[in-house]
């Protein structure tokens, strides 16, 4: 009876590894779903006030934005995104861009990934774009300086460590309706530092836009500098997936100039945003 038990415990052995190895050789069976390589989502956001890079969008009024970005595991990522505003149509009189643009489409894509010791980094193209019926010639501000359209093409590179980004983007061409601004630049200090077990973030930003080319460098000659500096602190909560946040930003950005409206309303001043935002 002894060796019949042996022989029956060494048989149900032999099967047990027999089917195991037959679950792990039929397909879309295994241990471990294996991860796609293939990431999707989506984005929107109600803000308060648009600003970018410190300069009102839609002269201090509230914008609905969102967008669509694909991510590969290797790095590469692209995306679309969009905002409404109203900029170009609120220039101000000596600075007229008179459109209907009333809206901002992004396109962008790029690599990033991480690299030894908690740096990171980021390359890309991105591309603004503001659909919109153009008037020929678009006006003209100091002689016979002409405006160009919107539209705006910018490499970017970024290099991150921790909680820390520094990016640098170089515009292609013209530059937020600047012609020939080719080399037309912002650098950007950013801080993001989550506070653990919270769902709360802090921010801060610091970035710097200076124009190039004949038309800045008019500008500058008639006291309508385009470049300037602006600055930013933030914070923000995660409420099971909806963002809310809270921002003051500021510029140096001229009075009376490129970043004025019709009435003269400086869209760089001081002033605090509110923003709910959704991932999917």
């Amino acid at each position: 009876m002894k060796t019949n038990a042996l022989s029956f415990g060494v048989a149900k052995s032999k099967l047990l590894n027999s089917l195991m190895l037959a679950a792990l050789a039929v397909p879309g069976v295994a241990l471990a779903e294996e991860a796609s390589p293939h990431t999707f989502t989506s984005n929107v956001s109600l803000v308060s006030d648009y600003l970018y890079r410190g300069i009102s969008q839609t002269n201090a009024k509230p914008a609905i934005q969102g967008g669509f970005d694909y991510s590969h595991s290797s790095g590469f990522y692209a995306g679309v995104w969009g905002s409404s505003i109203s900029w170009m149509t609120d220039a101000g009189a000596g600075l007229q861009v008179a459109t209907s643009s009333q809206v901002e489409l992004d396109t962008y894509f790029g690599f990033k990934n991480s690299l030894a010791g908690d740096f990171t980094y980021d390359v890309g193209y991105l591309r603004y774009n503001y659909p919109a019926t153009y008037p020929a010639p678009m006006n003209t501000v100091i002689g016979t300086t002409t405006w160009a359209k919107g539209d705006t093409d910018e490499l970017y590179g970024a290099l991150g460590y921790k909680w820390f980004t520094l990016k640098y983007s170089h515009s292609l061409g013209n530059t937020f309706a600047l012609p020939n601004a080719s080399g037309t630049s912002y650098i950007d200090l950013s801080a993001s530092y989550p506070i653990p077990d919270t769902g709360i973030t802090l921010g801060a930003h610091y970035g710097k836009q200076t124009y190039k080319g004949v038309t800045a460098d008019a500008l500058k000659a008639a006291s309508f500098d385009p470049t300037y500096s602006d600055y930013k602190v933030s914070v923000s909560k995660d409420f099971s997936g909806f963002v809310a946040g809270l921002a003051y930003s500021k510029t140096n950005a001229k009075d009376f100039g490129y970043y004025s409206t019709a009435l003269n309303k400086n869209l760089g001043k001081g002033t605090f945003v509110l923003s709910l935002s959704r991932s999917f």
